[in-house]
């Protein structure tokens, strides 16, 4: 019998395959016994008939829309890319635009009808607006001005907290809870997200939290500013941030923000990075998933930019996607950045596009039509696994540290008919580099919570950043904070960083399938980009990191990428590092009239034909030392069926995808 749940899954698998992997997402390509399943696993499925499809609900995400100030001293929006953004959200049909925050600059009434002129034509459209309060609007505008030009936006059926009203609120959409927060409210409203998201449990399978700022930043952060740079005895972020970070990492929320003028994806820590464990499954529980949340910083859609102060809070944060553009130290443009979150059952598919411009008015000379990239992504589901791959620049000598893993491989992840995959081999050669710029930070004995420049320290590396020994490496450097006792000042120096993929293996139900469906996503992000703190590019392969960026005190040098690096910021044709998969099929399926299957070109395809399939056990070394296969086989991936184990089929891939077994 096919479940309700197992339905859903299948509804969700059949919208992805038509949006993730095609128009809308255009970088989307004798039996011997098994393993013991978790014991939480259903009655295996084999096949599944025609069920209705699920909808799919579409978020748009608009970051900061501050316009400047003109020669009258008047500010305005940034009409140009505010309107671009929002054309290209509504082709790809988004149903909803979160707005970030900072909607105006000097939170006037001229800037509120130039911001509602171009929403309001959206809105017209059938497009929701969930708008929040920036801290241009909170310091420039008063309450009147904002529920008076952002009431017809707020949805009328949002539910208000209490004391806050037109400030906080929520709505729920399909089987998606979003809640609306002004700027700084994060810790206010803690307790009131955490009692909606509880008793909401059996209605609702995706969060997202969408505020101006958060708990972690690129620039800023509340963590940053109001902890470690604190107030002393000021506690309302002190109190809450390591709950907000473990319940928003339960929950599995997308948390998602402005205020920073560049883009940013992180995943956040409910313990620390070092702590941060790769996820797969037991016995007893089924699969878990890694002990974070997903952060985004959402880029910018005004006339500025700002440069990547501080760097990566590596003690909390572990950073996926990084790119800003200044127009300012060598960098000769801004980005507009368009993000669309896709929600369809469990699945949620995520798609980050930029596009250049040189736009610093609203003048017509300043009128721009955007050309669009896509540069960042992920498909995932709520039943995955997942683990983060850090670069091959990691130090041989931290290597034997748990998390800091370069290679491709994990333990076993379930989906609901018993079926497994495993990586099996490869390592993270093709990786993404950026640098910060050097920032201090003071303190006033009796005011700031810290009292000597030692007690700034300490807060720094409880909070913020990871202190360098050999069994706790920073791998952003040596040095990773320097007081400066002569200026009473605590230095956190300019660095290099590398950024990390986080790879997921996620399940759907089977659908014109033997198996249920696994998903691999996150291992093409990546091309080998190199950029400075202000978005100038340098040139990974040349140019050196910066001093002491190397756990040993030296600067990371140059790499040497592999031939399918394509050293673009449009990553529609990236070609990311071979890894090996594993896929074990369950007791209930005949492996002699199954093949392994992968979905691409809008159909499922046998992953290589039978005189092309090597018959052996999987070996690492075939990724150096491929087995000799026929003449022609060249055009389909090395995949094997491994007849010593019975039920495992194997390939090595080079991209994202999405497979399952299919019949002969």
């Amino acid at each position: 019998m096919i479940t309700v749940k197992q339905k859903l899954l299948v509804a969700a698998l059949s919208s992805f395959l038509m949006t993730a992997c095609g128009s809308d997402n255009k970088s989307a390509n004798t039996d011997t016994q098994t393993p013991d399943t978790p014991k939480t696993t259903p009655e295996p499925v084999v096949t599944t008939p025609e069920v209705e499809q699920a909808s799919t609900f579409k978020i748009g995400l608009l970051p900061d829309t501050q316009g400047g100030t003109d020669a009258t001293g008047q500010t305005h929006v940034a009409i140009y890319p505010m309107q671009q953004l929002l054309a290209q959200q509504a082709a790809n049909n988004v149903d909803m635009v979160l707005a970030l925050g900072d909607l105006t600059d000097g939170g006037s009434d001229i800037e509120f009808a130039e911001w509602r002129s171009v929403a309001e034509q959206y809105q017209q459209q059938g497009i929701e607006f969930l708008p929040v309060m920036g801290n241009h609007e909170s310091s420039y505008a008063y309450t009147y001005n904002w529920i008076k030009n952002m009431k017809d936006f707020i949805p009328k059926d949002a539910i208000h907290m209490a004391g806050y009203e037109w400030i906080n609120y929520y709505v729920v959409r399909d089987n998606v809870l979003i809640f609306g927060l002004a700027y700084y409210n994060l810790p206010i409203a803690f307790e009131w997200i955490k009692s909606t998201v509880e008793s909401m449990d059996d209605k609702i399978e995706h969060i997202v939290v969408a505020s101006h700022d958060g708990l972690i930043g690129a620039k800023y952060g509340q963590t940053l500013e109001q902890i470690v740079d604190g107030t002393k005895d000021d506690d309302w972020v002190y109190g809450v941030q390591s709950k907000i970070r473990d319940f928003f990492a339960e929950r599995d929320v997308i948390y998602v923000q402005g205020h920073e003028h560049q883009y940013q994806r992180s995943l956040i820590s409910a313990k620390s990075t070092l702590e941060t464990f790769p996820s797969s499954s037991t016995p007893t529980g089924g699969n878990y998933r890694l002990d974070t949340y997903t952060q985004i910083i959402a880029g910018n859609a005004s006339y500025k930019g700002y440069e990547f102060r501080f760097g990566e809070r590596e003690k909390v944060q572990m950073i996926i996607a990084q790119k800003n553009a200044t127009k300012s130290n060598g960098s000769t443009h801004y980005d507009v950045n368009s993000s669309i979150l896709s929600f369809t059952g469990p699945l949620v598919d995520y798609n980050a596009y930029y596009a250049p411009h040189t736009a610093t008015s609203n003048n017509e000379d300043q009128n721009f039509e955007a050309q669009w990239h896509l540069f960042d992504k992920f498909t995932r589901t709520t039943n995955r696994c997942g683990t983060v791959i850090y670069g091959t620049s990691v130090s041989e000598g931290t290597r034997p540290v748990l998390v800091l893993q370069p290679e491709y491989l994990t333990n076993e992840c379930y989906g609901d008919d018993g079926s497994y995959v495993t990586l099996a081999g490869g390592e993270n050669h093709t990786f993404n580099r950026t640098n910060t710029r050097t920032r201090d930070l003071g303190f006033t004995p009796g005011y700031t919570r810290a009292e000597t420049l030692t007690d700034l320290a300490r807060l720094a590396y409880q909070w913020l950043f990871q202190m360098h020994e050999n069994w706790t490496p920073n791998l952003n450097s040596s040095e990773r904070i320097i007081p400066d006792e002569a200026a009473g000042e605590l230095l956190i120096p300019e660095t290099t960083i590398d950024l990390k993929e986080h790879v997921t293996t996620s399940w759907l139900a089977a659908n014109n399938t033997l198996s249920d469906i696994v998903i691999i996503s996150g291992t093409q992000n990546q091309t080998g980009m190199y950029q400075s703190d202000y978005g100038s590019e340098l040139d990974i392969e040349v140019d050196t990191g910066l001093a002491k960026s190397q756990t040993d005190g030296t600067a990371k040098q140059a790499v040497v990428l592999p031939a399918t690096a394509t050293k673009s910021w449009d990553i529609t044709d990236a070609i990311g590092d071979a890894y090996a998969l594993e896929f074990t099929a369950p007791s209930s399926i005949d492996a002699k009239a199954a093949q392994l299957g992968i979905y691409q070109d809008d159909k499922w395809q046998a992953i290589s034909t039978p005189e092309c399939l090597v018959d052996a056990t999987w070996s690492k070394q075939f990724l150096t030392n491929p087995p000799i296969r026929a003449e022609g086989c060249d055009a389909y991936p090395l995949a094997g069926y491994d007849s010593n184990f019975g039920k495992r089929w194997w390939v090595v891939l080079n991209k994202d995808a999405q497979l399952a077994l299919i019949s002969l």
